[in-house]
Protein backbone atom coordinates (compact mmCIF):
# COMPACT_ATOMS: atom_id res chain seq x y z
CA UNK A 1 0.00 0.00 0.00
CA UNK A 2 1.33 3.51 -1.05
CA UNK A 3 2.56 5.32 1.88
CA UNK A 4 0.15 8.26 1.30
CA UNK A 5 -2.67 5.74 1.14
CA UNK A 6 -1.50 4.21 4.71
CA UNK A 7 -1.52 8.15 6.02
CA UNK A 8 -5.26 8.68 4.74
CA UNK A 9 -7.02 5.76 6.51
CA UNK A 10 -4.84 5.64 9.39
CA UNK A 11 -4.63 9.77 10.50
CA UNK A 12 -6.73 11.69 8.01
CA UNK A 13 -10.28 10.19 8.00
CA UNK A 14 -10.42 10.05 12.30
CA UNK A 15 -9.29 13.85 12.00
CA UNK A 16 -12.07 15.04 9.15
CA UNK A 17 -14.63 13.14 10.89
CA UNK A 18 -14.00 15.25 14.18
CA UNK A 19 -13.28 17.97 12.73
CA UNK A 20 -16.72 18.27 10.18
CA UNK A 21 -18.76 15.75 12.35
CA UNK A 22 -19.60 13.06 9.57
CA UNK A 23 -21.26 10.27 10.95
CA UNK A 24 -19.99 8.07 8.29
CA UNK A 25 -16.33 7.02 7.48
CA UNK A 26 -17.90 7.17 3.90
CA UNK A 27 -19.12 10.61 3.86
CA UNK A 28 -15.06 11.75 4.69
CA UNK A 29 -13.87 13.38 1.79
CA UNK A 30 -11.26 11.41 -0.77
CA UNK A 31 -8.90 12.30 -3.45
CA UNK A 32 -10.92 10.32 -6.86
CA UNK A 33 -8.33 10.90 -9.27
CA UNK A 34 -5.23 12.80 -10.27
CA UNK A 35 -4.81 14.16 -13.93
CA UNK A 36 -1.29 15.70 -15.37
CA UNK A 37 -1.94 17.43 -18.51
CA UNK A 38 1.41 19.23 -20.35
CA UNK A 39 0.52 21.50 -23.72
CA UNK A 40 3.02 21.53 -26.74
CA UNK A 41 2.24 24.53 -28.84
CA UNK A 42 5.13 24.26 -31.10
CA UNK A 43 4.05 20.51 -31.60
CA UNK A 44 2.02 21.78 -35.00
CA UNK A 45 5.42 22.27 -36.31
CA UNK A 46 7.80 20.27 -34.91
CA UNK A 47 6.65 16.48 -33.80
CA UNK A 48 9.60 15.45 -32.00
CA UNK A 49 8.63 17.81 -29.69
CA UNK A 50 5.30 16.19 -28.43
CA UNK A 51 7.63 13.08 -28.81
CA UNK A 52 9.78 14.87 -25.92
CA UNK A 53 6.70 15.70 -24.13
CA UNK A 54 5.03 12.42 -24.20
CA UNK A 55 8.41 10.76 -22.87
CA UNK A 56 8.63 12.96 -20.06
CA UNK A 57 4.99 12.86 -19.09
CA UNK A 58 5.60 8.91 -18.61
CA UNK A 59 9.07 9.18 -16.84
CA UNK A 60 6.88 12.09 -14.23
CA UNK A 61 3.35 9.92 -14.36
CA UNK A 62 4.88 6.35 -14.49
CA UNK A 63 2.33 5.40 -16.78
CA UNK A 64 2.08 6.16 -20.86
CA UNK A 65 -0.17 9.30 -21.09
CA UNK A 66 -2.49 9.68 -24.61
CA UNK A 67 -1.68 12.69 -27.31
CA UNK A 68 -4.30 15.23 -26.69
CA UNK A 69 -5.91 16.92 -30.51
CA UNK A 70 -7.17 20.09 -31.28
CA UNK A 71 -11.47 19.97 -31.06
CA UNK A 72 -11.41 23.02 -33.89
CA UNK A 73 -9.58 24.87 -36.38
CA UNK A 74 -8.25 28.38 -34.99
CA UNK A 75 -6.37 30.06 -38.01
CA UNK A 76 -5.08 32.75 -35.67
CA UNK A 77 -2.87 30.15 -34.21
CA UNK A 78 -2.76 27.78 -37.07
CA UNK A 79 -4.32 25.15 -36.00
CA UNK A 80 -6.40 22.36 -37.94
CA UNK A 81 -9.04 20.21 -36.27
CA UNK A 82 -7.08 17.00 -35.16
CA UNK A 83 -3.57 18.14 -35.04
CA UNK A 84 -1.82 16.78 -31.90
CA UNK A 85 -1.01 19.71 -29.76
CA UNK A 86 -0.48 18.04 -26.32
CA UNK A 87 -0.33 15.09 -23.91
CA UNK A 88 -2.30 13.86 -20.44
CA UNK A 89 -2.59 11.31 -18.16
CA UNK A 90 -5.09 10.13 -15.59
CA UNK A 91 -3.95 8.73 -12.63
CA UNK A 92 -6.01 6.41 -9.97
CA UNK A 93 -5.31 4.47 -6.99
CA UNK A 94 -2.12 3.69 -5.67
CA UNK A 95 -0.44 5.26 -8.47
CA UNK A 96 -2.35 8.82 -7.58
CA UNK A 97 -1.55 8.44 -3.98
CA UNK A 98 2.18 8.21 -5.09
CA UNK A 99 2.14 10.76 -7.32
CA UNK A 100 0.38 13.35 -4.46
CA UNK A 101 3.39 12.04 -2.30
CA UNK A 102 6.30 12.80 -4.75
CA UNK A 103 4.65 16.13 -5.46
CA UNK A 104 4.19 17.33 -1.82
CA UNK A 105 7.65 15.71 -0.54
CA UNK A 106 10.15 16.22 -3.46
CA UNK A 107 9.16 17.87 -6.60
CA UNK A 108 7.13 21.15 -4.88
CA UNK A 109 10.63 22.04 -2.47
CA UNK A 110 13.11 22.22 -5.69
CA UNK A 111 11.09 25.34 -6.82
CA UNK A 112 12.29 27.89 -6.84
CA UNK A 113 11.84 30.82 -4.04
CA UNK A 114 9.08 28.57 -3.44
CA UNK A 115 6.75 29.90 -0.25
CA UNK A 116 3.54 27.83 -0.63
CA UNK A 117 0.65 27.13 -3.26
CA UNK A 118 -2.07 29.77 -3.26
CA UNK A 119 -5.10 28.11 -1.19
CA UNK A 120 -7.53 30.07 -3.41
CA UNK A 121 -6.75 27.64 -6.53
CA UNK A 122 -10.07 25.41 -5.85
CA UNK A 123 -12.86 25.47 -8.36
CA UNK A 124 -15.65 25.73 -5.65
CA UNK A 125 -16.31 22.23 -5.43
CA UNK A 126 -13.53 20.75 -4.07
CA UNK A 127 -11.35 20.03 -6.74
CA UNK A 128 -7.53 21.59 -6.76
CA UNK A 129 -5.49 22.79 -9.82
CA UNK A 130 -2.11 24.10 -9.76
CA UNK A 131 0.80 25.00 -12.97
CA UNK A 132 3.77 23.87 -12.57
CA UNK A 133 6.45 26.00 -14.87
CA UNK A 134 9.05 23.81 -15.77
CA UNK A 135 9.12 19.38 -15.81
CA UNK A 136 12.52 19.47 -14.29
CA UNK A 137 11.20 19.88 -10.89
CA UNK A 138 10.55 16.10 -10.53
CA UNK A 139 13.71 14.00 -10.02
CA UNK A 140 12.65 11.05 -12.86
CA UNK A 141 13.30 14.47 -15.43
CA UNK A 142 17.18 14.38 -16.17
CA UNK A 143 18.09 17.98 -15.89
CA UNK A 144 21.09 17.77 -18.82
CA UNK A 145 18.76 15.57 -21.15
CA UNK A 146 15.54 18.60 -21.44
CA UNK A 147 15.43 19.99 -24.76
CA UNK A 148 13.04 22.50 -23.68
CA UNK A 149 11.47 23.56 -20.74
CA UNK A 150 7.49 23.36 -20.82
CA UNK A 151 5.07 23.64 -17.96
CA UNK A 152 2.74 21.01 -16.74
CA UNK A 153 -0.97 21.07 -15.25
CA UNK A 154 -1.58 19.49 -12.39
CA UNK A 155 -5.71 18.71 -11.19
CA UNK A 156 -6.20 16.84 -8.10
CA UNK A 157 -10.33 15.50 -8.11
CA UNK A 158 -11.70 14.88 -4.62
CA UNK A 159 -15.15 13.93 -3.78
CA UNK A 160 -15.19 17.22 -1.10
CA UNK A 161 -18.49 19.19 -1.41
CA UNK A 162 -16.71 22.89 -1.01
CA UNK A 163 -13.84 24.10 -1.04
CA UNK A 164 -13.03 24.15 2.66
CA UNK A 165 -13.50 20.38 2.77
CA UNK A 166 -10.90 20.01 0.47
CA UNK A 167 -8.18 22.35 1.66
CA UNK A 168 -8.67 20.43 5.22
CA UNK A 169 -7.96 17.06 2.79
CA UNK A 170 -4.91 18.26 1.31
CA UNK A 171 -3.19 20.51 3.94
CA UNK A 172 -3.63 16.95 6.50
CA UNK A 173 -2.18 15.26 3.34
CA UNK A 174 1.03 17.48 3.49
CA UNK A 175 0.18 19.88 0.64
CA UNK A 176 1.94 23.00 1.15
CA UNK A 177 -0.70 25.50 1.59
CA UNK A 178 0.66 29.04 1.88
CA UNK A 179 -0.51 31.17 5.16
CA UNK A 180 -1.94 34.74 5.26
Amino acid sequence: MARLKDKYFSEVVPELMKEFGYRNVMEVPRVTKVTLNMGVGDAKTNAKLLDDAVEELALIAGQRPKVTRARKSIAGFKLREGMAIGCAVTLRGDRMYEMIDRLVSIALPRIRDFRGIDPHQFDGRGNFAMGVREQTIFPEIDYDSVEQFRGLNIVIATTAKTDEEGRALLSRLGMPFQTN
